[in-house]
């Protein structure tokens, strides 16, 4: 039996992580979009590193564009099988597909005109609308905490990650020759006291393990509630300066989690009178979709649903739908916050946003998540003065922030906590994956200290023979 790994190795997108077995079996696990690597971001999403004809299942963790995102592309490519994920997975993952193929479509057909007019070959999409249908078509729902049974040699659970709304851990017994070997794949995990999500559960024993790394190296701050964060920045923006405050979001996790902070706010008669837009459709569809699976939510927010029924909704909060409502935000002199996707910055709503926005002192754009140094996002955290949007310049006079303590990562201690169910003695081999190269070094650290005998930090497309 053997791993490949192509993609989040070595970088915390574009997740594929391949097993194939001896008798030629080859199970995938995620199939992710690569996102903000810069020049490098389109070859990437072109080649797989593998024959998408030759995979014969995919389990998936959860729903973000960079562990489903080139699933239809894989179906588009030739792939003939299932593929496993938990109910809100699939829900989820089929509005972001078909969202990403809406993208793909209006890039390439914007694109094209430019190529055309320059007398150059026109491009195709990566995969268009009806990809991402035949995607969806191939679901199969799986529950928590039940194995289930692949064929004579593979059987798998998932057991909740904490991360988004269906996120999983992967749990796979592969019997071969007799012998069975456990492998756990973490997917994203999530934070041990998340306000919405319950905590990342154990799970048994495992022979080896991919383990994600974002926040290898850094710890979340703790002490000041988001609600707090945001308040503060509210306060300072709309309510002192009279300005936009803009808060790049991703659609499904991010989005809900800013929502029920203002709620809370709201709850308790601190949030200040001003307007709150959600300018990005899919988020409202994400949202809908995140209501519809209450059971995914601890106990403190049902304790909450029980006198307000809706945790995502106060006074104030407008939804925008329309290209002409977005557009008028640019336009608008008030103050206001507008929460947009993408959550990185670097495509959607929120860069016309930033690139109508960022040269007013009075405004400020808060990062509310991790961003890849490549994308916008990360420019703006790295402090770079200038950055170009759309092709233009714009001197950076808007005020940049980054609240840390909303991440839906685990920091190491929530990664370590992960690990807690673990005998390290047991396990052959821990692989790092979805986190840049500085930090999964640090962590290797971390984890070598804590008993982890032989870790490895695979380079992309490499190759590991499982023993």
């Amino acid at each position: 039996m053997k791993i490949s790994f192509h993609g989040a190795a070595q970088t915390v997108t574009g997740s594929k992580h391949l097993i194939t077995l001896d008798n030629g079996k080859k199970l995938l696990l995620d199939c992710g979009l690569f996102q903000g690597m810069g020049d490098k971001t389109e070859m990437l999403n072109t080649t797989f590193g593998f024959d998408a004809r030759a995979v014969d299942y995919v389990i998936l963790s959860h729903a973000h564009i960079d562990h489903c995102g080139l699933l239809p592309k894989l179906v588009k490519d030739g792939y003939k099988g299932p593929i496993f994920a938990t109910p809100a997975t699939k829900d989820l993952a089929a509005i972001l597909m078909e969202d990403s193929a809406g993208i793909q479509e209006s890039e390439t057909k914007m694109r094209n005109k430019r190529l055309a007019l320059e007398g150059r070959p026109l491009g195709k999409p990566l995969y268009n609308t009806l990809d991402a249908f035949a995607a969806t078509d191939k679901f199969v729902q799986i529950e928590y905490d039940n194995w289930h049974k692949i064929d004579n040699n593979i059987e798998f659970s998932f057991t909740d990650a904490g991360h988004i709304i269906g996120s999983a851990s992967v749990h796979i017994r592969i019997t071969e020759n007799g012998k069975q070997t456990n492998i756990t794949f973490s997917g994203d995990i999530g934070r041990y006291r998340d306000i919405i999500l319950k905590a990342p559960a154990p799970f048994e024993q495992a022979d080896y393990i991919l383990l994600e790394s974002t926040y290898g190296n850094s710890l979340h701050e703790e002490f000041t509630p988001s609600s707090d964060l945001l308040l503060e920045w509210i306060e300072k923006t709309c309510m002192q300066k009279k300005g936009k405050l803009i808060l790049p979001a991703f659609s499904v996790g991010r989005t809900q989690e800013i929502l029920y902070a203002l709620n809370q706010l709201s709850l308790e008669n601190r949030l200040p009178a001003t307007d709150y837009f959600v300018d990005s459709p899919l988020s409202v569809e994400a949202t809908s979709v995140i209501k519809n699976h209450p059971e995914n939510f601890n106990d403190k927010i049902q304790q909450v649903m029980k006198v307000d029924k809706d945790p995502f909704d106060f006074p104030g909060l407008h939804f925008t739908k329309s290209v002409d409502d977005s557009k008028r935000l640019n336009f608008r002199r008030e103050p206001c916050v507008i929460i947009s996707a993408s959550g990185m910055a670097d495509a959607g709503r929120v860069k016309h946003h930033i690139s109508n926005n960022i040269e007013n002192s009075r405004n400020s754009i808060l990062l509310t998540g991790y961003c890849e140094p490549h994308s916008l996002g990360g420019r703006l955290k790295n402090g770079d003065k200038e950055v170009r949007i759309y092709g233009q310049w714009h001197e950076v006079n808007a005020e940049i922030g980054q609240i840390r303590s909303m991440s839906a990562h685990g920091d190491y201690n929530d990664l370590l906590h992960f690990l807690e169910c673990q005998n390290p003695a047991k396990v052959q081999t821990l692989f790092l994956v979805h986190g840049e190269y500085k930090v999964q070094q640090d962590f290797s650290k971390k984890l070598t200290s804590k008993g982890f005998g032989r870790v490895v930090i695979p380079a992309m497309h490499e190759e590991v023979l499982l023993s």
